[in-house]
């Protein structure tokens, strides 16, 4: 708590490459940031569900080359709210803006993709996408119950 009584802002930073490699390293850096502020179970496999999720969307579709890009992630505390920014010098691509996948039909029958953003958009509270200094900006935000006691 800081001297208003408020719970402190806590935030981790990590980057990745480019690679699907990178998502099973990342996965236990956040399972051990999920240990230490004391998430429950379900909520860690959400968290690593949606980050896999965006991130699978990036090393796929945001670059046009074969060179290795720096995906920089943030995930910030405070009190309750739980925000993760995921940052990429990718291709403009707002996945707020891409239309809804048709999950009436028939999985055979559905075109491929749009599933993790509807994915991610049911985990997370709020979806915010921005294009600032030529860089993607894709920011989530879900409140956990969970107040944060250091």
């Amino acid at each position: 708590m800081n001297s208003m009584g408020m719970a402190a802002e806590e935030t981790k930073r990590f980057v990745v490459r480019n690679r699907m490699e990178e998502l099973p390293l990342l996965a236990e850096k956040v399972e051990a940031l999920a240990a230490h502020w004391k998430f429950a179970g379900p909520m860690v496999m959400n968290l690593n569900l949606v980050l896999e999720e965006a991130l699978s969307n990036i090393i796929f579709y945001a670059f046009r080359d074969q060179e290795v890009h720096k995906i920089r992630i943030s995930i910030t505390r405070e009190g309750d709210r739980l925000t993760i920014r995921i940052r990429d010098d990718g291709v403009p691509f707002d996945p707020t803006a891409a239309p809804a996948p048709d999950t009436s039909l028939p999985a055979g029958e559905r075109p491929i993709g749009g599933l993790g953003i509807l994915l991610i958009s049911k985990l997370m509270d709020n979806v915010h996408y921005a294009r600032i200094d030529n860089q993607n900006i894709l920011t989530l935000t879900k409140f956990t119950g969970y107040e944060h006691n250091t």
